[in-house]
């Protein structure tokens, strides 16, 4: 009985630290499920740019028009287009604020690194999330 109450208390809730339900709404999102919105916003401004260069492939214009689509959709609406399909949003630090600019051009960049978003900790949270105060979670 004793043991069992100790491996209780041991297991970790991810998102508890941030005061974050365990499931459900409003819980941290799976990693493979922010890397499908990631995918599909990656190949969203892979067509917005081959758009504007066509007949030329987009080259690195798609890494612009994705950093374009991704910090205006997460200051505009808090999630991008991906997330918004997988039903993510960006949580802010203060609830019910906007994303500041900063916050979104930060973690945008630090996105272009990869790295920084492979770099997780406890609670599944990158690297980017976690300098910007941020984290994906379910919307619904």
């Amino acid at each position: 009985m004793i043991r069992d109450e100790q491996q209780a208390s041991q297991r970790r809730v991810r998102g508890a630290s941030l005061g974050l339900p365990a499931e459900g709404p409003g819980s941290l999102a799976p990693f493979g499920t922010r890397v499908i919105a990631f995918v599909v916003d990656a190949v969203a401004a892979f067509f917005v740019a081959a758009v504007f260069t066509a007949p030329r492939l987009p080259e690195n214009w798609a890494a612009l028009a994705f950093a374009l689509i991704t910090v205006g959709t997460l200051v505009a609406f808090g999630q991008t287009p991906g997330m918004r399909l997988r039903g993510l949003r960006l949580a802010h630090p203060r609830q019910g604020q906007r994303l500041a600019l900063w916050r979104a051009v930060v973690r945008t960049a630090l996105l272009f690194l990869f790295v920084p978003a492979l770099i997780v900790d406890a609670d599944g949270r990158g690297l980017h999330d976690r300098l910007t105060d941020t984290a994906v979670i379910r919307d619904r």
